[in-house]
């Protein structure tokens, strides 16, 4: 006798993954979407919108990574990917990459100061 599943195909299903995205694998946008990139909502979700595009702007209401996203969210990188282009080219988000970690001074400037210190 089958048991049946514990989780439903809305769950994890490919097909579940395949409606979300439209069957596509990648944004519709030019914009390169990595896992670090920061996704902010510009607005509010709409009731005509997907409950998985949604459900990112209610997220997003503070910047969050395309990583963090996928987590919240349960979804794989590569959905979330096509989700935030979608909402990208309707102008509902704004992405911009991390900021970047400071730039060290170069090491010969910081031998000079610490050599003129020490003959003060």
């Amino acid at each position: 006798m089958n048991e049946p599943p514990t989780t439903s195909w809305e769950d994890s299903s490919p097909e579940r993954l395949y409606v979300i995205t439209g069957g596509r694998s990648g944004p519709s946008t030019a914009v390169h979407l990595d896992l670090v990139t920061l996704v902010v909502a510009k607005g509010h979700a709409r009731p005509e919108m997907q409950p998985e595009q949604a459900a990112i702007l209610r997220m997003c209401r503070s910047p969050l990574s395309v990583a963090e996203i996928a987590a919240y969210a349960g979804l794989p990188v590569s959905a979330v990917t096509v989700l935030v282009g979608d909402l990208m080219a309707a102008q509902r988000v704004y992405v911009r990459p991390p900021v970047p970690a400071a730039q060290l001074p170069d090491l010969a400037l910081i031998e000079a100061v610490i050599d003129g210190l020490q003959k003060l």
